[in-house]
């Protein structure tokens, strides 16, 4: 008699944790779509997706080349002298001549 109730016992506690261990484990089987569902597109559709492209690459054309320089230091540089180069050659002229009047 102990012999069937054990029996029992274990069969009734056992049958929930069979039942647990043997279902699927959610968390390990994630719901992924694999290949995705793509919708056809009409021909009306087709026909407007190529006319606009078609008006983008006629617009991407009136826009005119830059033309830009190849010299990086264009706008820190100055190409042309300034007047300011030759007002300290007159200066250093007219100190000579002071200083040499100023000796004799």
């Amino acid at each position: 008699m102990k012999l069937a109730r054990v029996a029992a016992a274990l069969a009734l506690l056992g049958a929930p944790v069979t039942a647990f261990l043997a279902r699927p484990v959610h968390a390990q089987m994630p719901n992924i779509n694999l290949i995705p569902e793509t919708q056809s597109k009409t021909p009306e559709e087709r026909e407007a997706e190529q006319e606009r492209d078609k008006a983008y690459k006629e617009s991407l054309k009136k826009i005119p080349d830059a033309k830009t320089s190849s010299d990086p230091w264009g706008t820190v540089r100055n190409d042309t002298p300034k007047s300011t180069a030759a007002a300290p050659s007159t200066k250093t002229t007219a100190k000579k001549a002071r200083t040499g009047s100023s000796a004799n």
